[in-house]
């Protein structure tokens, strides 16, 4: 894209991280030069001037801010975010040494109010909701090396058994003695929240009915998965508040296929979401609030992992549905090994890899779609894109390693954000879903354009993620 002005303009006065490092801000009457995400007073638009590097500026006479720090950023050095990578490695490596979030805080040696900003910011969580999901984390890998329950409640940080068993159930659908003995059996249930809407994730893992990779009847969602390399079947059927898994292989499943089947479950069920929490910020925005009335308890179901969402990211763009559910097919049919009963599973990077872009531009791919596909998967498969773990790193970190891919523009990174990596507070910006469910909801004569898109979904912030599906799911009401 190039740089105009008007632009530029647009992107300092919204104060767009994006495009932080694609230009530096001169505000000629303070003598400063700044990033465009700057929340400092905007000047008027006579008063600025835009350059395209920091030598540039200084050049021009200017010196940097010193609230928004634009030469830490650019030496990629940020005490804010030192600060919060070091708590957040001390947490991953000893939650028992932190009791609540207000240990947090003193650890940290800054005010909760801006460090709850900063978790937002860079997890799309609370510290108290960051401590809660590693606390879980940490007791799944202690209870894998097969400690006993008691041992990894108190390993994780918890003062109490009964609150362990209610937290731990609450992140995994499971007791922390059912998780323990995954792979005893091919099967567990998964213990739903109260109001989870199953018909909602068969309605939109259905959309499909060709698809090869999954296929919904009934009240039953069959996957095609790879489960320690191997394909396989990963049944999930609906009944009595409960999910109840069963796989399906030509070999027996051990404990460690079965910890990958139960990671993919809980990501296509959205179990990470938080309705109850946007539910109650809507509540106390009474003009907002019936954007869920129709929805109560509506998750966000993530892709079963997210190679497999960059996959359709990339197969999704400036193409109709139909069109995208029969490319993704193409892919699978190519590259995807049989799992039985019908279904591929999703094939890996190594094996999209080994494909020639005529594979694909024979089948009606474009050729850029194709090699956008085919160069991703190659250097994942070479190590040079590293895409697994995305979940764990900071937000505006992995946005910005993900838009220095081919192919992946800030529309795709924001989508592979929230459906691939479970990030909160994502807004697919330039989505005609989006936009046209934002024309309908707020009762608009136009389609609105990226920067009044970005405005009307701020008051959904921080829950913009699950607000976008919403939305998109809105299409479907009745009018």
């Amino acid at each position: 894209m190039i740089l105009t002005r008007d632009h530029m303009l647009q992107r300092f006065y919204a104060r767009d991280r994006a495009s932080n490092g694609r230009f530096i801000t001169g505000v000629l009457t303070t003598g400063i030069y700044c990033l465009p995400s700057c929340t400092a007073r905007k000047p008027l638009p006579e008063n600025v001037r835009f350059f395209a590097t920091r030598d540039d500026a200084r050049s021009a006479g200017l010196r940097p801010c010193r609230r928004c720090r634009p030469d830490d950023f650019y030496q990629q050095y940020d005490p804010d975010v030192h600060l919060l990578e070091t708590l957040a490695a001390d947490i991953r490596r000893d939650p028992s040494a932190f009791t609540d979030a207000a240990a947090m805080v003193a650890r940290s040696g800054i005010g909760t109010t801006k460090l709850n900003a900063l978790f937002r910011q860079h997890f799309h969580t609370t510290p108290a909701g960051f401590l809660a999901r590693e606390r879980v984390a940490a007791a799944c890998a202690a209870l894998a090396d097969g400690r006993t329950v008691t041992d990894a409640a108190y390993a994780a940080g918890y003062e109490s058994l009964s609150a362990f068993h209610l937290n731990f159930r609450r992140h995994t659908g499971l007791t922390p003695g059912e998780y323990r003995a995954l792979g005893t059996a091919p099967a567990f249930t998964l213990a739903l929240p109260d109001g989870f809407r199953a018909e909602a994730v068969l309605d939109y893992l259905g959309r499909d009915p060709n698809s090869p990779v999954e296929r919904v009847r009934g009240s039953e969602l069959a996957k095609g998965i790879l489960l320690g390399g191997a394909p396989a079947r990963l049944r999930l059927a609906f009944a009595n508040g409960a999910a109840h898994c069963t796989v399906e292989a030509e070999r027996t499943v051990g404990a460690g296929e079965m910890r990958e089947a139960h990671a993919a479950a809980v990501r296509m069920l959205g179990l990470a979401s938080e309705p109850g929490a946007f539910e109650r910020h809507l509540g106390r925005r009474p003009e907002l609030a019936r954007l869920v009335e129709r929805r109560p308890g509506l998750r966000l179901p993530q892709t079963a992992d997210a190679w497999e969402c960059l996959v359709w990211t990339i197969v999704g763009q400036q193409v109709n549905l139909p069109f995208a559910f029969a490319l993704r097919g193409v892919i699978a049919e190519l590259a995807g090994e049989p799992a039985g009963d019908g279904l591929r599973a999703h094939p890996t990077p190594e094996a999209v890899a080994r494909l020639e872009y005529a594979d694909l531009t024979s089948r009606r791919f474009s050729r850029r779609k194709a090699e956008y596909v085919i160069d991703t998967a190659r250097a994942i498969a070479e190590g040079t894109l590293r895409i697994d773990g995305g979940e764990r790193e900071m937000a505006p970190a992995l946005e910005r390693r993900l838009l220095d891919v081919r192919g992946l523009g800030p529309w795709s990174v924001a989508y592979l954000m929230m459906r691939g990596y479970g990030f909160a507070d994502c807004v697919p910006v330039g989505d005609a879903g989006l936009t046209a469910a934002l024309q309908r909801f707020f009762d608009l004569d136009h389609r609105p354009g990226p920067a009044e898109t970005r405005v009307l979904m701020e008051p959904f912030a921080p829950f913009r993620s699950l607000a976008t599906y919403h939305l998109w799911t809105s299409l479907g009401d009745p009018q």
